[in-house]
């Protein structure tokens, strides 16, 4: 699956609006499995903060599906002049993303339409410290 295709996918299901008053569905995001299934997910912002970002929604619908090693993640978003950007993960979506598999050091996370970065790359301090005495 070509970025273009995941990217749509997550484009797919962007679809905005209110609920309580909060703003949800506007970040839609995509995943593509090592076994090459796709999930989707989108943001849900809540008042007291227990919200959660679209990728934790794709990863909580494969987590439902029994699997956990994803080979391929994005998050779009659309502005207000139909502009289309690709937002990387948050740093608790990586660590989440991280702690699910140890093999999703190697996820590809899309940054672009034509660019990506393995996860371990935006988790440069991802290892256990070592005792410092």
């Amino acid at each position: 699956m070509e970025f273009e295709e995941l990217i749509a996918a997550a484009l797919a299901v962007v679809a905005p609006r209110r609920l309580q008053g909060r703003l949800v569905g506007d970040v839609g995001a995509a995943l593509l499995t090592a076994d090459g299934n796709r999930f989707v997910g989108v943001c849900i912002d809540t008042p007291c903060g227990t919200g959660f970002c679209a990728e934790a929604s794709a990863i909580a619908a494969m987590v439902t599906a029994g699997e956990e090693r994803i080979a391929r993640i994005v998050a779009v978003w659309r502005d207000d002049q139909d502009r289309i950007y690709v937002l990387p993960p948050c740093g608790r979506c990586r660590e989440f993303i991280r702690q699910l598999d140890p093999a999703n050091l190697d996820t590809e996370v899309v940054l672009g339409s034509d660019r990506w970065a393995p996860l371990r790359d935006l988790l440069p301090e991802h290892e256990w410290p070592s005792p410092i005495s």
